[in-house]
């Protein structure tokens, strides 16, 4: 029992970076992965539109079910406790199946954060965040069984689709610019990527 307790307290974050990261200005976006804390400011323009877009045309059929087969938990910029020190990441949008998350909003006592992994992540790529949304916050995805990935680079005007098998990623599509694309695990619907690049 002594040598669990060691280890759960040598699994955590350092004290200085969690201090950092609660310290970090409101206009930076703050994760901690591998104990490490990586800060980067607010989305640019493009970023931004796309994430919106994107999450407006899921909405709709995913979460309300309203022209679409409904059954999703779908977040805007979810605070992610993963892992057990735990990893803080901040994807742009994170889905959970229903039957998983049946109550999203939890009590009056619930955390800020969610550490029930998600099912489907998106990461909208800038020139600042591609190599860490690429690296390690993949890697973190995969070993929390995290089954979809979605990239989405709003200046190459590109959706790749990643899906979970075993313990890597398969690329299953890359669809570009003004595509009209049925995309898992959304592709009950058609989603016409020309919404999110056009503002």
């Amino acid at each position: 029992m002594a040598n669990l307790a060691k280890k759960i307290i040598l699994d955590r974050n350092p004290p200085e970076v969690e201090a950092a990261w609660r310290a970090t200005p409101d206009r930076f976006i703050a994760e901690i992965v591998g104990g490490i804390l990586h800060t980067q400011p607010r989305p640019a323009r493009r970023h931004a539109v796309a994430t919106t877009a994107l999450s407006e045309e899921l909405g709709p059929p995913f979460k309300r079910g309203r022209g679409g087969p409904g059954g999703w938990v779908i977040l805007y910029e979810p605070e992610l406790h993963l892992g057990s020190m735990p990893d803080i990441l901040v994807p742009d949008l994170a889905g959970w199946r229903r039957e998983r998350m049946p109550d999203a909003i939890g009590d009056d006592d619930a955390p800020p954060y969610y550490d029930l992994s998600p099912d489907w992540v998106c990461e909208v790529l800038s020139p600042r965040t591609e190599r860490f949304d690429r690296g390690e916050k993949i890697a973190v995805y995969s070993r929390e069984g995290v089954k979809h990935v979605w990239l989405v680079n709003p200046i190459e005007q590109t959706l790749e689709v990643f899906r979970l098998e075993g313990v890597h990623y398969t690329l299953m599509a890359v669809y570009y610019a003004n595509a009209v694309v049925r995309a898992e695990p959304f592709d009950a619907i058609e989603l016409d990527l020309a919404v999110l690049w056009s503002g």
